[in-house]
């Protein structure tokens, strides 16, 4: 019961809107045995019960994670069209420099792909260790937690090497919080640079200097009203989320919530790494309400000034090869999306949290650099500015 409570307690530190009646809620709904004592399925009774606003999922699962220790793992996801007993882990193989030296990559993404489908066809059961078969531990270019200098990972949590040239894993992301705090209003500042205002509509809004003008002139008050101001300015914004991003998620989200105070007129979608055929508004159903990428770019006019928000970092073939996507066969490759679009819009640029110096050191930002006209700026509150004085051309 102690730990309920604190769990309460949490979530109203977190500014998660929970009442003692949702609370007392949970508490009658446990009593009543309606659901097994696994913590998988208090997370979503608890869930249901204490979460009003889909908006407050991300906050909920940040708590829930740190009062429940070990829950890190419920909702990963499931592994995409291969079989989970021969992806998990049992043996971790560490090799020498030399031995590294000794395994040669398979000479590019055709062969990579060909082998990889090849083997698919022909092996019919778990393999652990060794160089050829698609498994775990080994030398072989398709697997998790082995070694490869070029190859395919298939199943393993996350990367170690950043050797893989492809990552076969259906995973999931969650939205940024538009409501954070900003710790600095500079980035508020920076992006106001943007903004251009005209006065339109009704004359709602009183001029004092007006009236202070008209009232001396006649002799009497004569209340002078005037069309409010109105940002005309019309934003559209693709965020890169998961993988790499991951870990510049707090000064994104500080950038998106000044982006949606500054910006009345503010559009957003959110892709993985590079633009493809699909964006989409919600990362917990990204899957199920993907939106076409042209359905986008058509109904949003010329006039908006198109910003992209991501590291750029990712295998080139991601940019430049149809399949070259992580997570899905691409018709297409992503930098004709990339081309697509400044072909569109005349204003297009691609925000970088990457410091600038790392930049010469990754050849798939150095793509997407020069796909953008080198119109890719750093998130910093100089690049910023530079990025606003560019799109106000």
């Amino acid at each position: 019961m102690l730990m309920f409570v604190h769990f309460f307690h949490e979530l109203k530190k977190a500014n998660v809107p929970v009442s003692l009646r949702e609370y007392l809620t949970l508490l009658e709904a446990m009593d009543s045995d309606i659901i097994e004592r696994r913590v998988e399925d208090f997370y979503f009774l608890s869930r249901a019960a204490l979460v009003k606003d889909e908006r407050n999922l991300d906050k909920f699962d940040i708590v829930f994670g740190h009062v429940f220790k070990g829950l890190e793992q419920v909702g990963d996801g499931e592994i995409a069209n291969i079989p989970e007993e021969w992806l998990r882990a049992l043996t971790e193989k560490f090799l020498t420099e030399e031995e590294k030296a000794q395994i040669e990559a398979l000479g590019g993404w055709e062969k990579i792909m060909e082998e990889l489908q090849k083997r698919l066809e022909e092996q019919k059961e778990r393999h652990e260790g060794g160089n050829k078969w698609i498994g775990t531990g080994g030398t072989s270019p398709f697997g998790a937690n082995g070694y490869n200098p070029e190859g395919v990972r298939i199943g393993q949590k996350e990367g170690r090497h950043g050797k893989a040239v492809k990552v076969w894993d259906k995973r999931e992301y969650k939205n940024l919080d538009d409501q954070v705090e900003l710790g600095t209003r500079n980035i508020k500042v920076a992006l106001r640079r943007l903004r251009r205002f005209a006065r339109e509509g009704a004359p709602t809004e009183l001029d004092l200097d007006g009236t202070i003008k008209a009232t001396a002139h006649q002799g009497y008050l004569d209340l002078i009203m005037r069309p409010e101001r109105r940002n005309k300015i019309n934003v559209l914004i693709f965020f890169d989320i998961g993988g790499s991003m991951d870990s510049h998620i707090k000064l994104c989200e500080e950038l998106f919530s000044a982006a949606r105070s500054e910006f009345k007129n503010l559009e957003y979608f959110y892709f993985h790494n590079c633009l493809y055929e699909g964006v989409w508004k919600d990362n917990r159903r990204r899957h199920a309400e993907k939106m076409s990428t042209w359905d986008v770019l058509h109904k949003y006019p010329s006039d908006y000034k198109v910003i992209f928000v991501g590291d750029a970092t990712m295998s080139p073939y991601e940019i430049t090869y149809a399949g070259g996507s992580v997570e899905h066969w691409n018709e297409e490759p992503g930098g004709i999306w990339l081309e697509r679009v400044n072909q569109i819009y005349e204003s297009a640029i691609w925000i970088n949290p990457i410091p600038e110096r790392h930049w010469e050191y990754t050849p798939s930002l150095q793509i997407i650099k020069q796909i953008m006209g080198e119109r890719m700026f750093p998130l910093t509150l100089e690049g910023l500015d530079h990025a606003m004085r560019e799109l106000s051309r």
